[in-house]
């Protein structure tokens, strides 16, 4: 929601709310004036016709009503009604509308005769108007002014809130600066629940950010000072290496070698995931080829004893500008749980242009365990005695802060496909 979305729509909902009362309140003035131009004026004329028969009971004398609003003419029985106007000759007895004429005329029949009221048209728009369109229109007046004092007072208290979301709006997700939620540094009008609100998310993005800053310092230092001791180890590997000695000794050097540079790799790696995403790391062009036959050739050292065949397939070398030590990482950790979890048949490596699959025949994985794959220190099998349940999550952290898309394809008992996509 963009930061004027609750004011948008608290204004939404007052032009809503106006539109509706207008809406209803003129369709009111419409039938006020329908029931005023009829009913009201039916009424009245019939009052004037009994009156008039009354006093003419009293004295056939009295002439018809003849006033400024109101014309009467009566017609005795028996006699012509060439002296009506010719407009009401052919009325019957009843009320009538003529709209041509602009009138409303009422005709009572009575023994004496027929009388004919006629009521200007003007005249009950002109009581319509006083009694019906005008109180309406002062009505609306009023609503308006009201509505508009609401929503003035609606917007004055959302006022902190949309300041907030504003505020929040503009953080930067990598580095938010929320200094302006400093206690110090709020508008005088933020008060109650967005003061409170905008203190509490002061206080977490401190804990948060202290929090990240730990992680990233003891991710770093660990990274720095777990160099020392590799160092060391590759040095006295080295200078065994430059003696004569058994091949079995000999083998054994070369694998404490090959799991020193593996480390290596991954302290790397683990530095590439304290840096923020902003800071790149150095990349050089490789062919993923190299690497993958590279880390085969250390993987075979963990099937010695196992009726476990490791082969790889180049289908293309595909080229990556990318820290090589990241793709070491990612497949030597594809290769280790490919070996940890296949007792007998085949692992396959297969390169191609836009991917690197490592196919294995294992103990492969349920529905659940591929939904729970990635996460940390999650195993699949808690009774395999190598593992740490850490190799996918750092495969799934590195290939995200790449671009690079990694998929697990398994069946129970059948085995496990992993897929690397570079585009």
């Amino acid at each position: 929601m963009s930061p004027q979305g609750l004011s948008r729509k608290i204004r939404i909902a007052f032009i809503l709310q106006v539109v509706m009362v207008s809406l209803a309140i003129v369709l009111g003035a419409y039938l006020v004036s329908a029931v005023i131009k009829q009913s009201l004026v039916s009424a009245v004329l019939h009052q004037e016709a009994d009156h008039f028969w009354n006093l003419y009971g009293a004295s056939e004398a009295q002439p018809p009503p003849n006033t400024y609003t109101l014309r009467g003419y009566l017609v005795l029985t028996g006699r012509s009604n060439l002296l009506l106007p010719e407009n009401l000759r052919g009325l019957k007895p009843g009320f009538h509308e003529l709209k041509q004429d602009n009138m409303l005329v009422l005709v009572d029949e009575k023994p004496p005769g027929r009388l004919y009221l006629v009521f200007l048209r003007s005249q009950a728009e002109r009581l319509a108007f006083w009694f019906g369109t005008l109180p309406i229109m002062l009505t609306l007046v009023a609503i308006y002014f009201v509505s508009w004092l609401t929503y003035r007072a609606s917007k004055r208290l959302i006022s902190p809130v949309s300041w907030l979301a504003r505020q929040v709006t503009l953080w930067d997700p990598q580095r938010p600066d929320v200094s302006a939620l400093a206690p110090e540094r709020l508008p005088a009008d933020v008060q109650g629940e967005a003061r409170q609100l905008a203190s509490a998310l002061h206080g977490l993005e401190q804990r948060v950010a202290a929090h990240v800053a730990r992680e990233r310092n003891f991710t770093r230092d660990a990274s720095h000072e777990l160099r020392t001791p590799l160092t060391v180890i590759r040095v006295a590997s080295d200078m065994a290496m430059a003696e004569e000695v058994s091949p079995r000794v000999s083998r054994s050097l070369q694998r404490i070698q090959r799991a020193g540079r593996d480390m290596e790799a991954v302290i790397d790696a683990f530095l590439i995931l304290a840096r923020e995403a902003r800071v790149a790391p150095q990349s050089e062009d490789f062919e993923v080829a190299n690497v993958v036959l590279d880390e085969a050739e250390n993987a075979r050292a963990l099937l010695i004893g196992k009726p476990v065949d490791l082969e790889v397939v180049l289908h293309a070398r595909p080229r990556l500008h990318a820290p090589p030590r990241v793709m070491h990482v990612v497949v030597s950790n594809l290769l280790r749980n490919a070996c940890s979890y296949t007792d007998r048949g085949r692992i396959d490596v297969i390169v191609e242009t836009d991917r690197v699959l490592v196919r294995d025949t294992g103990i492969g994985m349920g529905e659940e365990s591929l939904r729970r794959a990635f996460e940390p220190f999650y195993r699949a099998d808690e009774s395999r005695p190598h593992g740490t349940g850490l190799g996918l999550s750092i495969v799934s952290r590195l290939c995200e802060r790449f671009g690079w898309k990694v998929e697990l394809d398994s069946v129970p008992d059948a085995g496990t496909t992993a897929t690397i996509r570079f585009a």
